[in-house]
Parts: C-alpha cells; sequence; structure tokens
C-alpha cells in the first residue's frame, strides 16, 4: 500500500504513523506543502495522512496552498481513498466536508484525558480503544462534526475530539502520532503559546508526561490498522 501524507510546518511529520506503515510494510511518501512541493496525482496513492500545523484552515493569503490541499483532499474521498486527519487535518478534513471549523472556547495543550462516545462503541474503526484514554493536545481551533458523520471522542475542554465519515474518513484532533521528539519539536517552535489557561500545561508537566507515549503508540497502531482493515 501506499501511504502518503501531507506537511505543513518543518517541525512536524508523520511521526509514528510512518513508524507503523513502515512496520506494516507499507511505501511512505510525503508532500512538504510548506516548501512548495507539488502534490501527486491523487490516483496514485492508496491512502492519505494530513498532518498538523499552526495555521487555521482559512489562512489562504498567509498559506495559498491550502486551497489546493483542500481539494486534493476532496478528491481522495470522493473517489473513496482512506483519508486521516490529525489536529490541523481533522480541521482541513471537517472543512471539506461542509463542517464548521472555528476557535476552541478553551486552549488544550498537554496530556489530558478522552473519553470515547456511545458511537464511538459501536464502530468498527474505533474498535479497542478504551472507553478513556491519555492523549497529547495542541490546538485552539475545532471542527464540528459533518453531517453524516460519527462523533467518536471528547474531552474536558473540547467537546469534538474525533469523527469518522463513512468507513474510510478519520479525524482525530488529539495526538496519538507524537513521539518525544515530536513534543520536543513544539516545545521549541512553539512554546510562546504555553499560557496561563485551564487546560494549558507548563513544559514541565508537558515533558513530565511522556509516561503516556507507549500506550498512546499501542492505541495509534490499533487505530491505523482498523482504519485500513
Amino acid at each position: 500500500m501506499r501511504l502518503h501524507w501531507l506537511g505543513h510546518v518543518p517541525f512536524e511529520d508523520a511521526a509514528n504513523i510512518g513508524v507503523w506503515a513502515e512496520k506494516r510494510g507499507h511505501t511512505v511518501t510525503a508532500t512538504k506543502l510548506y516548501a512548495a512541493e507539488p502534490l501527486p496525482e491523487v490516483g496514485a496513492i492508496d491512502a492519505l495522512a494530513i498532518m498538523g500545523g499552526p495555521m487555521n484552515v482559512h489562512q489562504y493569503g498567509r498559506y495559498p496552498w491550502l486551497r489546493a490541499e483542500k481539494r486534493f483532499i476532496e478528491q481522495a474521498i470522493r473517489i473513496k481513498i482512506p483519508v486521516l486527519g490529525v489536529c490541523l487535518g481533522a480541521q482541513l478534513i471537517a472543512d471539506v466536508l461542509g463542517a464548521k471549523v472555528a476557535e476552541n472556547p478553551q486552549v488544550e495543550i498537554g496530556w489530558f484525558p478522552v473519553h470515547s462516545t456511545a458511537a464511538a462503541r459501536e464502530s468498527d474503526v474505533s474498535d479497542g480503544l478504551p472507553t478513556e484514554f491519555m492523549a497529547f493536545h495542541w490546538h485552539g481551533d475545532t471542527f464540528e462534526i459533518p453531517a453524516g458523520g460519527q462523533h467518536l471522542a471528547e474531552s474536558e475542554a473540547c467537546a469534538n475530539q474525533a469523527f469518522a465519515y463513512g468507513r474510510s474518513v478519520l479525524g482525530l484532533q488529539f495526538h496519538l502520532e507524537y513521539s518525544q521528539e515530536s513534543i520536543l519539536r513544539m516545545l521549541t517552535h512553539c512554546a510562546h503559546e504555553l499560557i496561563d489557561a485551564p487546560f494549558v500545561q507548563d513544559r514541565e508537566e508537558i515533558v513530565a508526561g511522556a509516561v503516556n507515549l507507549a500506550p498512546a503508540k499501542e492505541r495509534l497502531f490499533a487505530l491505523l490498522d482498523n482504519w485500513l482493515r
């Protein structure tokens, strides 16, 4: 299988999604949109992962490639290529599907529990996820659940943490894919976002949360296996 991922900034990559793909024997390619790399022909890939980034889905003036990216995502969904979005990636999918993306009532940064919904417990794609699990978060925006989508997860700070659309489209607001290196890069490049707020941890709390990385990776692998099953 040919898994292609889209990157929006140099410090956010496929992380453990890439590790999973290589362990499963898949071919991994990427388009680094921030470097003006061209998108492939949508028919040349078998699955698409859309990663995070600090921009929002409507910043066309500063990031003109967002329009082409959205068209690419729409094409992939239309021809039923499996599509996964994480954080900004999930917001882009939601936007393409006609759902509203806007500022969340709370900025959410750090390690906070995520709760699966009743719909998740009946969904094949989220089969095996516990009712509650710890995940890493770094976002200020949120998405509404697209019409026809399944609301899969929520947290105290953010009502819409995950959704499925059909059998092949999955959006995650939280980060199960991050490695320790991923988190350290975020702390380097986005430290200014660590404001004094109810759901924003400080650097020490975030670093200490590294004990959650191994179980997060296991849950990611299970989720990805379900996604492409």
